[in-house]
């Protein structure tokens, strides 16, 4: 008898051409497909909630598929995760993907469908130098930032509105632009200069975190006033928004239902 799984999922996206499959690169869902087809011994087609694209990671991605899980359900992560540990060279080799929790849903459930919400982390560093192994999990902006005016133009864009002006061109385009995006906070650590920004909302568009972090990341460097952010979303104009920060930095935290 088929069940219905959910799965929560952390990956280093570094190592991947995004969450969606293809047919000549590898992606995480094709990944974990071939890993879940071959433990299940039937073809497994993942449901994800988020695609997130190349070079992006997550901390709590979501997907759930159908199949006959035999597997007792408290024990279907430790033994996705060993199958996972399998598939890379060397008795020491960790894989790329983890496992976080495996449950059973209702027949009904969905994993993109029935989300009500996401919330992205993504992180900058501010400094002068970066160490050469965070080149992949970071955004390094030399430039100081004045975070004050960041946070100030945060203000501007939590809440409802069409949000045309933070999406990208590309094949994910959508009619319908209005979002509401409940909470974004910019976190700093003056010690570091690492910081982080917080965004929750009911959904994104294509690229709409990484064009919001590029905007914040313009006001900090004064090439856009924080007052101006209201006239940029009203106008729904992508090119009076900031820059398109790059895919590394952005992390999948947390997907609500």
């Amino acid at each position: 008898m088929k069940k219905n799984i959910l799965l929560t999922i952390a990956y280093d996206g570094s190592e991947f051409h995004g969450w969606q499959r293809q047919p000549d690169k590898p992606t995480v869902q094709g990944y974990l497909e071939r890993v879940l087809t071959k433990l299940l011994r039937e073809e497994v087609m993942l449901n994800g909630t988020s695609r997130t694209d190349a070079g992006v990671h997550a901390l709590g991605q979501r997907a759930s598929f159908e199949a006959d899980v035999r597997i007792p359900i408290e024990k279907l992560a430790r033994v996705i995760n060993n199958t996972l540990a399998g598939m890379e060279k060397g008795p020491f080799a960790i894989s790329p993907v983890r496992i976080l929790k495996a449950e059973e849903k209702p027949e009904s459930f969905h994993a993109r469908f029935d989300c009500r919400g996401k919330k992205y982390i993504y992180r900058i560093c501010n400094s002068g130098e970066i160490s050469v192994f965070n080149r992949n999990y970071v955004y390094h902006v030399e430039a100081p930032l004045d975070i004050t005016a960041m946070r100030k133009a945060a203000e501007y864009i939590t809440g409802t509105h069409d949000f045309k002006c933070f999406q990208a061109s590309g094949s994910d385009i959508r009619e319908n632009t209005v979002r509401t995006i409940h909470s974004l906070k910019v976190i700093d650590d003056n010690t570091t200069g690492n910081m982080e920004i917080h965004v929750e909302g009911d959904g994104f568009l294509y690229n709409m975190v990484r064009i919001i972090t590029g905007t914040l990341v313009d006001v900090g460097h004064g090439r856009i006033a924080p007052e101006e952010l209201a006239g940029i979303i009203a106008s729904g104009d992508r090119t009076r928004a900031g820059h398109t920060a790059p895919p590394y930095g952005l992390y999948l935290a947390e997907v609500y239902y």
